[in-house]
């Protein structure tokens, strides 16, 4: 029989289009190269980015770069466990962390496990550690004060639920003790709190976790803890899984306030992988998108609107600074994100001034909006007054003759940092900081030693409390400081300072 050579060509063509089997490289991978929390795996053609892969020995790891002829992945667990060769499997899904109140009170890693060693979590679902942040037709304005129980702050600085503020400052200079402060103000509130670690001490965690529980702030706080002795990875990942923790309960219609603590050890362990993962580095070494790390994740804290529950999440990030700069490239980025920062300085700290708030470079550029009436009312003039003192205090060095009006604005400045300064753990409401501003504006106090400060307002908040708690009252239930109630309040401090002097 003789076959003519095109119709074998176009059988095998044939054959060919109909072949159904093919070589499946898209659910497995292979370990190319491995080291440093970092494993290359060739294979995965259909892999998504930040999905979780899993690796032999109960290792997992995330999807990070997708390049041409490989994979590059970020592990999650101990990297020495991995060789070369290992099979690597999809698991067609993204990061999840478990989320719930099933969460309040607990320490956990950055995959939402618990470290606390009090058991397991128990939780309904879980949620994808990355996601869009709200749109804007979802969201609305900042109308509600998130009160930090701290005088400088909550006068000068307010803070509304849904904002995101900065504190920002070199190390040592208390910007954890704010957010520390701030979580314990929160109780009775209604305000869920997350605080996500990255990057810190064991010790310090520990410590922290054991303050809160001193002032019973863990039944309404979730501790995220990614240390400097865990791997990169983990602490590239731990704000994402505290805010999405945040989020579930903010669709549920509540207010969480999120600390990170702190976002400069963020870039610098997202700095890490990138290198090791063979990205181009940018300026300071840190990758082109740096920016978007950041912006990404606090983007995420915002007011939604009643229709959508109106719920919110308010974001207080950490970032140190070197010397005080707060030109450099993190510092910037993220005060670029932020809408204000709270600037601590080393010099106010050294001198004992705590905290450590410099008022000039510090701002706020939603919380006045709000601000309760009865604070706004006696604090507008207070940052205009500290910069007018800070200005003669430095122009005062060089000369010995001043005249009256100078020396009344310097004895002034005097009382207001005196009275703003303020002990760790103990917040002040908002009534009792309306009182000592109130009193401090209306110059009761410009005649008395600066030592004596502290003891007169204290004093003074004693004697309101038992003879003249009705005044109290009214402004609590008002927000507001009337005329009648403003009058009634000179003359009860008239009454009590009379009385203290004699």
């Amino acid at each position: 029989m003789n076959i003519k050579s095109n119709e074998i060509a176009s059988l095998i063509k044939q054959q060919i289009k109909n072949y159904s089997h093919k070589v499946e490289s898209n659910d497995v991978g292979s370990v190319v190269t491995v080291g440093d929390g970092i494993a290359s795996v060739y294979g995965l053609d259909q892999v998504m980015l930040s999905e979780l892969l899993e690796f032999p020995h109960g290792v997992f790891g995330m999807a990070m770069n997708l390049n041409e002829d490989s994979v590059g992945a970020i592990l999650f667990g101990n990297d020495s466990l991995i060789e070369e060769g290992d099979i690597v499997k999809r698991t067609h899904r993204v990061v999840e962390v478990p989320v719930g109140d099933g969460l309040l009170g607990r320490v956990v890693n950055s995959l939402g496990q618990p470290i606390d060693g009090l058991g397991e979590i128990k939780y309904d679902h879980t949620r994808p550690i990355e996601r869009i942040a709200p749109g804007v037709m979802t969201r609305k304005s900042v109308d509600t004060p998130l009160e930090t129980g701290i005088k400088a702050i909550d006068t000068m600085i307010p803070i509304g639920r849904g904002q995101r503020e900065l504190i920002i400052g070199d190390r040592q200079t208390g910007k954890t003790a704010i957010a520390i402060d701030t979580i314990i103000n929160q109780k009775g509130k209604n305000v869920l709190c997350v605080y996500v670690a990255i990057g810190q001490k064991n010790s310090t965690v520990v410590q922290l976790v054991e303050k809160l529980k001193e002032h019973d702030a863990m039944s309404y706080t979730t501790v995220v803890s990614a240390t400097a002795s865990e791997l990169a990875p983990l602490q590239y990942i731990a704000p994402y899984s505290g805010v999405t923790i945040a989020e579930e309960w903010m669709e549920q219609g509540k207010d969480v306030l999120i600390i990170y603590d702190d976002l400069s050890k963020h870039a610098v362990a997202y700095r890490t992988l990138s290198l090791l993962l063979k990205r181009s580095p940018g300026r300071e070494a840190y990758p082109g998108d740096v920016f978007y790390l950041h912006s990404r994740l606090l983007e995420r804290a915002c007011k939604l609107s009643k229709d959508y529950g109106g719920g919110s999440i308010t974001a207080l990030p950490i970032i140190e600074t070197q010397a005080g700069d707060i030109t450099a490239y993190i510092p910037t980025n993220v005060i670029s994100i932020t809408d204000g920062q709270i600037f601590l300085q080393t010099e106010l700290f050294n001198a004992g001034q705590r905290p450590a708030i410099d008022s000039g470079l510090s701002v706020s550029r939603v919380g006045s909006a709000a601000q309760f009436k009865c604070v706004k009312s006696v604090a507008k003039s207070l940052k205009i007054e500290l910069a007018n003192f800070h200005e003669l205090q430095a122009f005062a060095q060089f000369g010995s003759d001043l005249d009256d009006a100078t020396k009344r604005i310097l004895i002034h400045g005097n009382v207001l940092m005196e009275v703003l300064k303020q002990n760790q753990y103990q917040p002040k409401t908002f009534v009792e900081q309306t009182i000592e501003i109130f009193t401090a504006q209306n110059r009761f106090m410009d005649d008395l030693d600066i030592d004596k400060i502290k003891d007169f307002l204290d004093g003074l908040m004693i004697e309101l409390k038992k003879d003249y708690n009705y005044l109290l009252d009214e402004i609590y239930n008002t927000k507001t400081l009337s005329s009648d109630v403003e009058t009634k309040l000179i003359e009860a401090i008239k009454n009590y300072k009379e009385a203290y002097i004699n």
